[in-house]
């Protein structure tokens, strides 16, 4: 067991170089007004009482398509060109779980803000330009490569740059995770992915979650997993060992030149949030996850644990305090959900665990305590990169920073290779590379914040957090929405938008009926010269932001 001075400092050293990623929810989301509903002074800007008037659409509003709850702005590609892939993959049809799941707990949650520490930190760094990595071109498989499929053409170089044309000063950092304990004969694998891109002349963040099971090309081996190539190039002594492959791998199908790792293993995630006393998590979705309840769970004795020991629970939609073991559940479930929304949950809980450290200031301890940091987590950074990023991850906005995801059938498709895996192929329309270079670009002033549409969001119902947990999801669209608390009735069943702005506000409006699931039916237009907030959400029973992403439950 690590003690417990090693684990304080080694959050720091992830809310450092790490954390300067993860946006915090602004505090008037934790800090409610006491009101319960908008002013009084006119009838039409009291949304919390049932609707009582005739939905009259000023516009036609298009929501079919359904949400895929990824952080992340939504420009439309157009794309100039086709890719085509050197290699025919026929597509697979997508997998139905078969279990039954039935859900038999409940947490508790738990909404109580720490306060923000801000500490004052001189940099005695000057950031400079980093060397640019050289990638090692493989030769073509041939006998004794064993590649199942042709090796797909390397991915142009990708760097940003200004409107001048000149390189931005970036600084890319992967971040991973693994399971420590291996089974005799498994390979290392990194299940968590995650590349953050620090742009030191913006001061803007964005993150990109690489999918696990993306089949890619591995140097000197051949197509394969893109979680296989760090215990890959391990086994094989390859030139600075996993991350060195990992690094080229990423380099040749992405573009994305890496230029430090940051890992931890799960022990050491789990220690890290236990240490912190747990981390609070708006669940948006509810999440199925297996638990074990037996002794045989607490004996010490890795793989006696059988299918027997475990229970099948529910994170419902609410605000939750999580302990380590509980965010790790949370972090890895797939029972309900697609691999893909791994991604955006792991972001979840580091950006919790950023705020969390933020608030116990332990950001300000890590110039002293740099060489402790490493007992929990493995890391290339050296310190002097590090120092320039500690006023930039306090001053950091949610509004510089930017989410980014693969999404299945968009950019990937799901294909089994002779092998039997189930795996995802970058897709041939060529998207991925449109989301590469999104994620690349310095983030910019979207739609949704120039329109600087004020919302209020209500809970029509008794399940607690609702409205916080609404409100966050918002925050992550570019919204800036104030979680208003309990409605004058719970009894509301759909959620029910309020438009006040009439026809002035219709891109925002669309983005918000798709990102809360909202129907146009329950819309209501009521323009309001003298409104003090443009939108009114009132949460009904049935609101579920994550459908379109999440296997149906059983």
């Amino acid at each position: 067991m690590r003690n417990r001075l090693s684990l304080i400092i080694s959050i720091g050293l992830i809310a450092v170089a790490l954390g300067v990623a993860w946006p915090r929810l602004p505090d008037s989301l934790l800090s409610r007004v006491s009101n319960s509903g908008p002013e009084s002074a006119a009838a039409a800007q009291d949304p919390t009482a049932p609707p009582t008037n005739t939905l009259r659409p000023t516009h036609t509003v298009l929501a079919t398509a359904p949400p895929t709850n990824t952080p992340r702005r939504s420009p439309t590609p157009t794309p100039t060109e086709t890719l085509t892939p050197t290699d025919t993959l026929t597509p697979t049809d997508t997998l139905t779980p078969t279990d039954t799941l039935t859900p038999t707990a409940s947490f508790t949650p738990s909404n109580t803000p720490s306060p923000t520490l801000t500490p004052t930190i001189t940099p005695t760094a000057t950031p400079t330009f980093l060397p640019t990595p050289t990638i090692y071109y493989p030769p073509n498989p041939g006998e004794g490569l064993n590649a199942p499929t042709a090796i797909p053409t390397e991915m142009p170089r990708l760097r940003p740059r200004d409107e001048e044309g000149d390189l931005y000063n970036v600084v890319n950092v992967l971040l991973l995770g693994h399971d420590g304990n291996l089974q005799p004969g498994e390979m290392f694998r990194t299940d968590t992915m995650i590349v953050v891109s620090i742009n030191r002349d913006t001061n803007t963040v964005s993150m990109l979650s690489l999918p696990r099971d993306l089949y890619v090309y591995i140097p000197n081996w051949g197509m394969q997993r893109l979680n296989l190539a760090w215990g890959y190039g391990d086994s094989i002594g390859w030139t600075d060992g996993g991350w060195g492959m990992l690094r080229q791998t990423i380099l040749y199908n992405f573009g994305i030149e890496t230029h430090y790792y940051a890992m931890v293993d799960f022990e050491g995630f789990i220690e890290i949030i236990d240490t912190l006393g747990g981390v609070t998590i708006a669940v948006d979705c509810p999440i199925v996850i297996d638990v074990c309840v037996t002794d045989v769970c607490t004996d010490g004795i890795e793989g006696n644990e059988t299918e027997a020991d475990y229970e099948r629970q529910t994170i419902p939609i609410g605000v939750h305090r999580m302990n380590g073991d509980e965010a790790l559940r949370y972090a890895r479930s797939r029972t309900n959900t697609m691999e893909f929304d791994r991604g955006r949950r792991q972001q979840q809980l580091l950006r919790a665990i950023w705020v969390e450290s933020r608030s116990a200031g332990i950001i300000s301890q890590v110039p002293d305590l740099w060489d402790q940091m490493t007992d929990v987590v493995e890391t290339n950074m050296p310190l002097q990169e590090v120092l320039p990023l500690i006023p930039l991850a306090l001053s950091m906005e949610p509004n510089d920073i930017e989410n980014h995801f693969f999404r299945r059938d968009v950019e990937t498709l799901p294909w089994q290779p002779p092998s039997g895996d189930f795996v995802q192929i970058p897709h041939p329309n060529g998207y991925m590379l449109y989301l590469i270079q999104d994620f690349l670009a310095p983030p910019t002033e979207n739609r949704l914040r120039l329109e600087n549409a004020s919302i209020a969001i209500y809970n029509g119902t008794p399940n607690d957090g609702w409205d916080v947990v609404a409100a966050e999801r918002l925050v992550w669209e570019g919204f800036a929405p104030q979680a208003m608390g309990v409605a004058q009735t719970t009894e509301y069943t759909d959620t029910v938008i309020y438009d006040y702005t009439g026809a002035s506000k219709n891109s925002s409006l669309d983005e918000l009926m798709g990102t809360l699931n909202i129907h146009p039916n329950n819309v209501l237009y009521e323009p309001n010269p003298n409104r003090t907030v443009d939108f009114a959400i009132v949460l009904g029973s049935n609101y579920n932001s994550c459908v379109g992403r999440q296997v149906q439950l059983q």
